[in-house]
């Protein structure tokens, strides 16, 4: 199991993130996605610890701990959900079909 860190200031290195992760154990990983068109970190990262007992202690003190003027998100990542390439439904079929207003927000 890994660890999602959110709201990750945007000058945040992956040695950072190994270096403050470290002080609550081992740290296998840590992965700082990046834009694929800037190259410029995406705001989270993924950190693998390891133990739980490790995981645990990491997200009990740094969830909600300010880190280079931001408040971090950290928890249990969820597991990456399977995207089929259906579109995920009602996407394809958007026209006809009549009146009555309203919003949707898509």
């Amino acid at each position: 199991m890994s660890i999602y860190v959110g709201n990750l200031s945007f000058e945040v290195t992956q040695d950072d993130l190994t270096q403050v992760f470290s002080e609550y154990g081992t740290v296998k990983r840590a992965q700082l996605p990046t834009d694929r068109e800037t190259g410029r970190p995406r705001g989270f990262a993924f950190v693998e610890m390891g133990s739980e007992a490790e995981e645990a202690a990491a997200i009990e003190a740094l969830d909600g701990a300010e880190w280079m003027g931001r408040d971090l998100r950290v928890n249990k990542a969820k597991p990456r959900e399977e995207r089929g390439s259906s579109g995920g439904g009602s996407w394809g079929n958007r026209g006809g079909g009549g009146g009555g207003g309203g919003s949707r927000r898509y």
